[in-house]
């Protein structure tokens, strides 16, 4: 458990100091704003589809270091999969985030169960998912997305 922990914290360190994708994306085909009013985070997804892939994606705002390393950790897992694959992934994410999805089975999440134990700090959900519900605003063009909705 203490390994776990470590390993949380230092992935969160490490995306939050050093994001990837992050800043502002040219000719984007698909943009959302997403706000968590509770906390005050701010975040901006942009991407760029080439037929259903998800040819650049890039993401900038303020927030803190989990969603900000949350976002950063998504732009990459979703880098060049399909927007069905991408949003497929979103919904294991928000389930293992929630805690209805089981790590023992068959999934795709990879790295990104560092994310995992956020379950337990209840406050804390919102800002690792934030970046995810945006990306799916995104995907439907509806142009923004909160974490109170």
């Amino acid at each position: 458990m203490a390994d776990y922990k470590a390993l949380y914290q230092e992935v969160i360190l490490d995306h939050n100091k050093k994001p990837r994708n992050y800043g502002t994306l040219e000719h984007s085909s698909h943009h959302a704003q997403g706000h968590n009013p509770l906390c005050g985070d701010h975040l901006d997804v942009a991407l760029r589809l080439q037929g259903e892939t998800i040819e650049q994606i890039a993401f900038q705002g303020e927030s803190c270091a989990i969603c900000k390393a949350s976002a950063s950790m998504m732009t990459v897992a979703v880098k060049g999969k399909t927007r069905t694959q991408a949003q497929a992934l979103t919904q294991e994410f928000l389930a293992m985030t929630t805690g209805r999805l089981d790590l023992r089975e068959p999934n795709q999440i990879g790295r990104l169960a560092v994310f995992a134990g956020v379950r337990d700090l209840p406050t804390r959900v919102k800002c690792a998912i934030l970046p995810w519900h945006t990306l799916q605003a995104a995907f439907r063009s509806q142009g923004t997305a909160s974490t109170e909705t």
